[in-house]
Order: structure tokens, then sequence, then C-alpha cells
């Protein structure tokens, strides 16, 4: 792909981004103009958030910079198989549905590591407060600014640091102003723009393959056809790169079912990535459980998640099918030496867009990718600050803080955090490769320890201190050590790919996990009440569940996750 032009905005671009700009400040103001002197006012919307809120706000907060540039460019590469980082989650959605909103919202907590205290031990809520600060800065905050610095770079030739700070300050006003009724309610408007934006540049991309017809199914047609890649220039820039992706002489860019050794998704993630990873990211991450915690009561937070959940089976169209289209208009890029294939790919959207999106549309599109960046930011600083104030500060500095102390604290706190951010997202550019695959890179050594303690803490009353603090240090050391031994040569190459080294550190830290709690004393009474672990026998699984049968729970959830396996088998590699 070559340089294109910078992206010109008419009058009209001018007009439709301040129009989204003016209802987003006016709906951020109105929702957060209440005087906030109550920390579950502030962090958790006094618990008012109705489930279209709870679920476009859960959306809104992940989808960001490295879905519109660095997903896109890994789809590029790959092919379909990246779009399981969407459908997969339909195992996690559905744990959270059934037994984890139940479970929680029991609990009245404000944070996770409320929760890993009382379960545990006080040393895992501090620890896992500052991994989760340290995370939500590194791996969330800095990388999605770089990303979106980056976009407007690359568009209409801002200095990289200029568009990153304005982005920082703009993003993060919400979060700092209005705490999370703000953040939430201006992701819900938001979330609606990016799939309109989004929407708007899959199907010029799928005009623009159809050639004369201009028929979006058979633009459609050629997408498939191409991303098949059974005969010329397709045929032979997937050969060229095949074992670089897997190790293998032959790769199907339209399954989702990959070889062990497949670098981004290998099959075993398929089946366990939801224990893994995504528990951890869907449930035990505080700015994606902060809103399910903040919903009005258990309808509106299973509704919710829901909710979501149609919108992952959707999200694929706007951040898996332009990497397709990219494939089937440019193969040359991966006929170039690997090591230029992924910056080249990530370059690819911003090209697309400057050569798809005509001068009057582009307005909504830079709304799309400004709403993105701003909803991911401003949720992450609202519970990184959360938890810094409420599992930190109060914590360690000042326990007798009031409530309006705690709230201001959590002003100032995301201020710092946001500045922080700032100042490292000007050096993101320094690492090799996808934005995407870093970030999921990072998420993957994160998340093991903590998901295999939450699981074993919920399930089995056997489980103790001493054995969660075990697997957790002994479990980020083992990371380390296989990051280490896959550096050297002679290791077993299915160890390469960043989520089959999650699944084995998961399986490592369950096993310290028991061993070291049947090997000490069980846990105190007060550790293993019902609302710290599952009583089947009391456990409300089917209360708050709907009026009627058009808007239960049971039937919105069925079609969800029918929906999302009928996909998983039309793109398993049987039908292409």
């Amino acid at each position: 792909m070559n340089e294109l032009a910078q992206f010109p905005l008419s009058f009209l671009d001018y007009a439709a981004f301040a129009a989204y700009f003016v209802v987003l400040c006016w709906i951020g103001y109105w929702v957060g103009r209440k005087e906030k002197v109550d920390s579950d006012d502030y962090f958790l919307a006094g618990r008012t958030l109705p489930w279209y809120v709870v679920g476009g706000s859960f959306i809104a907060s992940n989808i960001s910079s490295e879905h519109f540039i660095g997903m896109i460019g890994s789809a590029f590469i790959y092919g379909i198989c990246v779009a399981a980082f969407e459908w997969t989650n339909v195992g996690s959605f559905s744990l959270l549905i059934w037994f984890f909103i139940p479970f929680l919202l029991v609990t009245r907590i404000f944070t996770i590591p409320e929760f890993l205290e009382r379960r545990f031990h006080p040393f895992l809520r501090q620890f896992f407060a500052i991994v989760t600060v340290i995370s939500n800065i590194v791996a969330f905050l800095a990388a999605v600014l770089y990303g979106g610095g980056l976009a407007l770079h690359k568009l209409f030739g801002w200095n990289l640091w200029f568009a990153i700070v304005v982005l920082g300050v703009v993003a993060g006003s919400w979060a700092i102003y209005g705490g999370l009724k703000s953040v939430a309610w201006t992701d819900f408007f938001t979330v609606i723009i990016m799939l309109v934006g989004g929407l708007m540049v899959t199907l010029l991309g799928l005009y623009m393959l159809s050639g004369d017809s201009h028929s979006l199914v058979d633009g459609f047609r050629v997408m498939l056809e191409r991303n098949q890649a059974k005969g010329g220039v397709w045929k032979e820039a997937v050969l060229q790169n095949a074992r670089q992706m897997v190790h293998q002489d032959q790769y199907n860019r339209l399954s989702v079912v990959q070889p062990i050794t497949h670098r981004v998704v290998p099959w075993p993630s398929l089946i366990f990535g939801v224990f893994t990873l995504s528990i951890w990211y869907n449930v035990l991450n505080q700015f994606m459980i902060q809103r399910v915690l903040g919903a009005k009561n258990m309808y509106h937070a299973r509704m919710g998640i829901v909710f979501a959940g149609f919108m992952k089976i959707f999200m694929p169209v706007i951040v898996v099918f332009p990497g397709l289209i990219l494939f089937a208009r440019f193969p040359e890029v991966l006929q170039m030496p690997w090591e230029q294939v992924q910056p080249e790919a990530d370059k690819g959207y911003v090209s697309m867009l400057q050569m798809l999106v005509p001068v009057g549309l582009r307005g909504l599109f830079l709304a799309a990718l400004f709403g993105a960046i701003q909803s991911t930011v401003n949720s992450v600083l609202n519970s990184t600050a959360t938890i810094f104030t409420l599992d930190i500060y109060k914590q360690w500095i000042r326990k007798n803080a009031t409530e309006r102390h705690l709230v201001h604290m959590g002003m100032w706190s995301s201020v710092i955090i946001l500045i922080l951010s700032i100042v490292l997202a000007g050096y993101v550019n320094r690492i090799e490769g996808s934005l995407f695959v870093y970030i999921q890179t990072l998420y993957a050594f994160f998340a093991p320890p903590f998901s295999a303690i939450f699981i074993l803490g919920i399930l089995f009353r056997r489980i103790n201190g001493p054995g969660a603090i075990a697997a957790v240090v002994f479990g980020f050391v083992f990371g380390i050590l296989i990051k280490i031994y896959v550096g050297i040569p002679g290791h077993p190459t299915w160890l390469e790919p960043f989520s089959n080294q999650s699944l084995v550190n998961w399986l490592f830290c369950l096993f310290i996990c028991v061993s070291v709690s049947l090997a000490t004393a069980r846990p105190a009474p007060e550790q293993i009440t019902d609302q710290l672990t599952i009583n089947w026998r009391k456990l409300n699984l089917f209360e708050e569940l709907g009026t009627a049968w058009y808007n239960h729970v049971v039937l919105w959830w069925l079609i969800f996750a029918v929906g999302v396996v009928g996909l998983m088998i039309v793109f398993s590699g049987l039908l292409f």
C-alpha cells in the first residue's frame, strides 16, 4: 500500500464531529451534574445503570484504537481467526450471566481486590490492586492513546505527541468530572457512533471489491473467494508466510480453528481461553465489571451482558472484515519480508479510510475513532482511580478518610494516572509487531494466576489464603521463566503462542493453589461464607430473569449463544 494523501475535512465533516462532541459533552455534564459526595455514587453510579447502558458501556470500554488499528491489521495477516477474540466471549459471558453476577451482586463489593481480601488475605488485595494499576496504565491507557494518536498523525498530519495529549485530556475529562455515571452514559452514546462509523467503512470496502456491479453481495463473495487464496497472488502471499504463522506449509485464512502452533489463535485458546484469559478480562478486570456492579439490579446486570453479547457477534463485521477486505485488495503486502508485514498491515485501515471514505462522511468516522478511544480511556481511567483510591490509598494511607475526601482523591488520582499514561504512550512505538498482539500478550501474562485463584476460591471452600498467595507469586515467576525458555533454541514450537503460555501457567497455578491449600490449615469460617463462595443450594440462579417471555434473560441468552456457535461452525474450516 502506498502512502496516500492526508485526510482533508469539509465543512460537513467538521459539523458532524462538532455535533457529536456537543452531544457527548451535554450527556457527560447532565448525568454527572449532581455533587459527588458519596463513593458509591461516584465509583458505581449509585448502582442505577439500566441494562442497555451496562451493555453499551461494557462494549464501548472494550473497543478502542487497538481494534480499529491493531486487530484489523492482524485480520489482514491471519484472516478470520482473530474474530475468535470476540466470539469466544460467549463462554465467559454465559458464566457471568448465570453464576458470577448473582454471586458478585450479593457481596455488594466496590472492587475485585476487596473480594480477594475477604476471601483470601489482605496481601492479595494489595498485590492485585498494584498489578491492576500497572497493567491498566501500560497495557490499556498508554497503548490506546498511542494507537489513537498514531491514527490522527497518519490521517491529519498532527504531531504524534500533540495528538496523544489532546486525546488524553479530552477523553479523560468526563471520568474525572462525573465518575462512572458520566462514563457509562457517554459510552452508551459513543458505542452507537462507533458501530455506525465502523459499519460504514466495511460497506464501502465491500462496494470497492464488487467492481462495476456495485453490489454488497458481490463484494462479500469476492472477499471470501480471495481470502480462500486458492490461486494467483493471494495463494502466493499465504504460502510465503504460512511457516511464520503456523510453522506449517499450508494455511486456511477462513477458519477460526487453527493449529496449536498458530502465533495468535491456536486451537486450545478456543476451549480454555475462557478460563485463562476471558474470566480475568470480563469478570476480574475492574474497568469491565464495574459496569455490572453499577447496575440497577440483577436483571439489568444480566440483560446488559446479553446485550453486550449480541454486539460481540456483530463486532467482527467492523474490526475483522476490513482486514479481509484489505487482503483481498492488497495481497502483495504479505509478500514483503515478514518483519515488515505487521507494521505495514497496521497502516492498512488508515489507508482504507483515506481511499474510501468520501468528504462529508469523514466527520462521522472521526467521531467513531475518537469515540472508541474516548470510551476506553475514560472507562479505564475511572476504574484505575477506583482501585487506587479504595484499595491502595484508603487501605495504606488514610483508613479513616471521609466519603467526600475519597471522591476528591479519586479525581486527583485520575489526573495523575492520565499524565503518566500520556507520557508512556509516547514510547509505545518502540514495541515490535502488532499493537493488538502486544496488548493481548500482556493480558496473557497478567491473567492466569488471578483467574486460577478466583475460580478455585469461589468453587471450593478448602482453598485458603496461603494457597492463593503461593499461586499468584509463583505464577508470575513461572510466567517469566516461560518467556525466558521460549527464547532459548530447541524449545517446542507449540509453546511460542502467548495463549498457550497462558494455559500452561494457568494449569501450574491451579496445581500450586490446590497443593498448598491442602497442605495448610483450612480457611477461617468468615472467609468461606455464602457471600464469598458459591453455595449451590442457595445460589439464586433463576431469580430476576424477566417478567414476560419477550424480555426474558433465558430467551435472549439462548439466541446469543446459538448465534455464536453457528458462526464458529460456519468458519470452522469445514465450509471454506
